[in-house]
């Protein structure tokens, strides 16, 4: 078998939903593993999960081998973060630090191999993707937020500290008094609270709801939509040139052909 073979053998594994549904499954089989260790067991049970911890090594070193021989350019494959990430992940998961004094980061491995379930679903990654791409978008929203936070913690500092110091005792306090009025957790009973020495208090509490809890989250989803957009169609274009990787060596190849024809003719017609 010569390296195209092996190459189209490699692809045809890769994109076999059987195979990425077994990765899958040995993600989640490695996650109870991890679980599994935080319980009182019996000495036999550790010796089983220590070999079956093993066993799913391996399986993840052929499932690195396997996606590294279906690239079609090599250098392109630490390309990708995800590629990178699941290299580094298996790459110290193989090293025998278990019995060391690098016992912890040894767990500490095992446990973000979980995060492999990311790079192994595409729609996962893709979501996470959108996410860190509408950071810096998310960013202004945030700061817009928190200025309209400090607002309403300083006036609810203002006048109901002395209602309840232990809600409204200063701005930090206020803050998190109002994160629990956003997140609608017993808000109703810190606005009766205050409605019974300010009557008209429920205004304060609804357009501070309306603001944060309706408007600005609004604003966040419309962002992450968006954002989710670009990335569905950078992924279809990245997809589309993995599969035609040499769509445009060709293309210029084609044209030096052409002006190529182009001056033979000329030269002919001038002879």
């Amino acid at each position: 078998m010569n390296i195209q073979d092996l190459q189209q053998v490699s692809q045809q594994l890769r994109d076999n939903r059987l195979f990425e549904w077994f990765v899958v499954s040995i993600i989640i089989l490695s996650a109870l593993l991890i679980g599994a260790r935080t319980y009182p067991v019996s000495p036999a049970i550790i010796e089983m999960i220590h070999w079956l911890d093993i066993a799913i090594t391996v399986l993840f070193l052929f499932e690195i081998i396997i996606r590294f021989a279906a690239t079609p350019i090599k250098s392109r494959f630490f390309h990708s973060g995800w590629n990178i990430f699941d290299t580094l992940v298996v790459v110290v998961s193989l090293m025998p630090i278990n019995n060391s004094e690098m016992a912890l980061i040894g767990r500490l491995v095992r446990i973000f191999r979980v995060l492999r379930m990311i790079s192994i679903i595409p729609e996962l990654r893709t979501l996470l993707n959108s996410l860190i791409r509408a950071l810096p978008q998310l960013g202004y929203v945030v700061l817009l937020m928190f200025i309209i936070f400090y607002i309403y913690a300083a006036v609810g500092a203002t006048f109901f500290e002395a209602i309840n110091p232990t809600l409204w005792g200063d701005v930090s306090i206020a803050l998190l008094t109002l994160f629990r009025i956003m997140t609608f957790e017993d808000w109703t009973d810190v606005m009766y609270e205050t409605m019974a020495v300010y009557p008209l208090s429920w205004i304060y509490y609804l357009t501070f709801i309306f603001l944060t809890a309706f408007a600005f989250l609004n604003m966040v989803i419309g962002i992450v939509v968006n954002v989710l957009e670009d990335e569905h169609a950078r992924e279809r274009a990245a997809r589309d040139q993995e599969n035609n990787p040499v769509t445009n060596e060709a293309l210029l190849l084609e044209i030096q052909s052409l002006r190529a024809e182009v001056s033979s003719l000329k030269n002919s017609r001038h002879l």
